[in-house]
């Protein structure tokens, strides 16, 4: 799908607040109100967007510790691949999974409430998989961006 200027103006606005009225929305970005809504609904159905959330603060939630971990599988195939992907879909505590290119297959962003809900992840789940070599976890001392909206 095509996206004009009218379209990414109405993505830029959903991406900071999707709770904006219809007819705020429509007036910032110069439509009719059932055009605005014609529009917004065909970015849903079309699947730009993705679906609607709530941020949560982590800290506030009691989720205080984000680690970083970068993930070693044992060989090079999809079906492991695949199982290891079904094993992190499963994991709360996984709140991104990237799969990636260079040293390690996968990079993952864990929020835990401490130090021993990191113990546990990592025996459910890491240590349980017989396909992973090998894993590194980094400890965020601090998130200096974390930003949910793409430049569209």
């Amino acid at each position: 799908m095509k996206l004009d200027r009218t379209d990414r103006k109405i993505l830029s606005i959903l991406q900071e607040n999707n709770k904006i009225p219809n007819i705020e929305l429509a007036s910032e970005v110069g439509l009719s109100p059932p055009a605005c809504l014609k529009r917004v609904k065909h970015l849903r159905e079309s699947g730009i967007i993705v679906r609607d959330v709530s941020l949560i603060d982590p800290v506030l939630a009691g989720n205080k510790l984000t680690m970083i971990v970068s993930v070693e599988m044992e060989r090079d195939r999809k079906d492991i691949y695949q199982l290891f992907q079904r094993s992190i879909q499963k994991a709360p505590e996984v709140t991104e999974c990237y799969q990636t290119t260079g040293s390690y297959d996968f990079m993952l962003i864990v929020c835990v409430e401490d130090i021993l809900a990191y113990e546990k992840f990592l025996e459910r789940v890491l240590r349980a998989d017989p396909n992973i070599r090998k894993f590194q976890s980094s400890v965020s001392i601090r998130r200096i961006k974390y930003a949910t909206a793409i430049d569209v």
